[in-house]
């Protein structure tokens, strides 16, 4: 992508966002190139939906990105990853929270998660379901995942041209996380990420409560190919 290009559309996606909401730029597929010169604009939070993937830039730019892991993760591809990720976006099952506190104690790290909550009509998407969760906070002893710190929560609306529903699926999220968030298990100081909104629905996201977005069309340009 031209330099001027993506230094114009990172300039007008900031500008859009209220300073309070973290921009992830989602920058699966895209080159190491690209990486490098919106991490040059000043950019430190990256989005990688693929392990592999991300483990092989991670090696090749700069040490102090933020990398989040935002696709479905996979159990057995949690070792490729753990060592230098920032936040795990996509956590949706409890046998992935229990490869991830196995994996961050045998590093001696603590690992930042969100839990994802299905609130898409689609069944392909991945996450709890609100009663899910629900169950899983219930039984959920402060200190036994010592090495997990979960730090909000995380979901994808349904992919329509329904903004009505869009918002709607939204407004549950967000008062779903400020239950958790007053309620507890969990801190509710660190417990403080609301991880919604992509290109095509930020500002709605940011209308309904969201503190982070992942948007990478819009920064980025389309994707060639």
């Amino acid at each position: 992508m031209d330099p001027t290009a993506l230094a114009r559309n990172y300039a007008a996606v900031k500008a859009s966002l209220p300073p309070h909401v973290t921009l992830v730029a989602v920058s699966k597929t895209r080159t190491v190139e690209e990486v490098q010169a919106l991490y040059d604009l000043g950019h430190r939070d990256f989005g990688e939906n693929y392990p592999q993937e991300l483990k092989e830039k991670q090696t090749l730019l700069p040490a102090d990105i933020h990398w989040h892991f935002i696709g479905h993760l996979q159990r057995n591809k949690v070792k490729y990853i753990l060592p230098f990720v920032h936040l795990v976006h996509g956590v949706d099952s409890e046998s992935l929270l229990d490869e991830l506190q196995k994996r961050a104690l045998a590093l001696d790290r603590t690992l930042d998660i969100l839990l994802q909550v299905h609130i898409a009509q689609e069944e392909t998407k991945h996450g709890f379901s609100p009663g899910e969760l629900e169950d899983l906070l219930s039984r959920w002893v402060v200190g036994q995942r010592d090495h997990i710190r979960v730090r909000g929560l995380m979901g994808m609306a349904s992919l329509t041209e329904d903004q009505d529903r869009i918002r709607l699926e939204m407004e549950g999220l967000s008062a779903l996380f400020r239950t958790i968030r007053d309620r507890g298990p969990f801190d509710p100081v660190a417990f403080s990420i609301l991880s919604m909104g992509m290109s095509s629905d930020a500002g709605l996201a940011v209308a309904a409560g969201s503190t982070m977005v992942r948007i990478g069309t819009a920064v980025f340009g389309a994707r060639r190919g």
